[in-house]
């Protein structure tokens, strides 16, 4: 298993790194939110120019032909960032490409200009078991039900449904019409979600089964974990940074035992996700079998990263919900982060479940 990233990897790190270093900033989100603004429409377009968002798409529909590493390396970055930007739109237009390549729309996916969401949670249901339903119609196929918790659904122009078919599960793409109603959800993170109501909504089939269901949850899965490893690192590079310079009788916090360890513990559990992110995210890159990894990975995020976010909030004290001061906003997103498709509990279940199978 070679972790080592390759050049063109390398510089997709890099340039995503300096864009929104450069641009998703603290005073760029604080000018945001005093406009009541849910998107950053400027930060988004300046990844599409330089090619990011379709970076992991066949280069014959105008993407860069790399891998999903490529893509999670740009989502750490964002997680670093917090960038309001739809950040699962790249993964969900890799499964458009992947289950449906002469779909129209994917050139513009490629560039950034078409948003693809994918549309996986039912309360109380997994992605795989949905109550939705497709009917085939000719040529075609119509969608009955409803998502909740729908990644930037507001902006979105289409978006991927597992829903229940006369030959079992499968994934559809149903486009934004006069069938579908979208209704804003606005979650803890400041990040716009939405509920999707979809009656006989003209829709496309992608792929054959519940296998595409699963290509897709896998690879959001991961992407979640991904957008993790940036918000937990620059969580805990923000607290090494305050408690070296906060000082109390006479010496910087930093240096206090219960200090020094309550960092150390965090450091662990950012490097452990950030380790099993990578494993599972490079597992599903080179086509491997990753289920496990890949629920490994997202309980990390969820657990460690929780974990994380508290102890930053904590040895921060008051500053930590300073809004003046971004550590807050870390912290709501690693919150949200830990619960997007299943928290630890549901991934030591699934993980319990392939030990006891032995496929483990």
């Amino acid at each position: 298993m070679d972790f080592s990233l390759s050049e063109q990897e390398q510089a997709v790190a890099d340039l995503s790194r300096q864009i929104l270093g450069d641009l998703s900033t603290p005073e760029r989100h604080k000018h945001l939110e005093a406009d009541g603004l849910t998107h950053d429409d400027y930060v988004w377009g300046e990844l599409c120019d330089a090619g990011l968002v379709g970076v992991s798409l066949p280069e014959e529909c105008g993407g860069g032909g790399l891998g999903f590493l490529a893509t999670c390396l740009m989502l750490e970055e964002i997680g670093r960032t917090t960038a309001r930007v739809p950040f699962l739109a790249p993964v969900a237009a890799m499964a458009v490409a992947e289950f449906d390549p002469d779909e129209d729309l994917l050139a513009e996916m490629a560039t950034g200009s078409a948003l693809v969401s994918p549309a996986l949670v039912e309360p109380g249901r997994d992605p795989g078991d949905p109550s939705a339903t497709a009917v085939e119609a000719g040529d075609s196929w119509t969608v009955n039900g409803t998502k909740e918790m729908v990644p930037f659904a507001d902006q979105a122009d289409c978006f991927l449904v597992p829903a229940t078919t006369s030959h079992g599960v499968g994934l559809l793409l149903v486009h934004d019409s006069a069938s579908v109603e979208v209704v804003p959800q606005e979650a803890t993170s400041g990040l716009v979600e939405g509920k999707v109501v979809m009656v006989d909504a003209p829709a496309d089939r992608l792929g054959t089964g519940a296998e595409a269901v699963e290509w897709l949850v896998q690879r959001c899965t991961a992407a979640l974990s991904a957008v993790a490893v940036g918000v937990v690192s620059e969580a805990l590079r923000l607290t090494a940074a305050y408690t070296s310079e906060r000082e109390q009788f006479g010496r910087p916090i930093a240096t206090f035992q219960a200090v020094g360890q309550r960092v150390g513990d965090a450091y662990i559990d950012t490097e452990a996700i950030r380790l099993t992110a990578l494993q599972a995210c490079w597992r599903l890159d080179q086509g491997l079998e990753a289920s496990t990894e890949v629920a490994i990975a997202k309980y990390w995020a969820a657990d460690g990263g929780q974990r994380v976010a508290n102890a930053a909030q904590h040895l921060h004290g008051g500053m930590g919900v300073d809004r003046d001061y971004p550590l807050w906003r870390y912290y709501v997103w690693a919150k949200h982060l830990e619960l997007s498709l299943g928290g630890s509990t549901a991934q030591l279940l699934q993980i319990g479940n392939a030990l006891a199978a032995g496929s483990a």
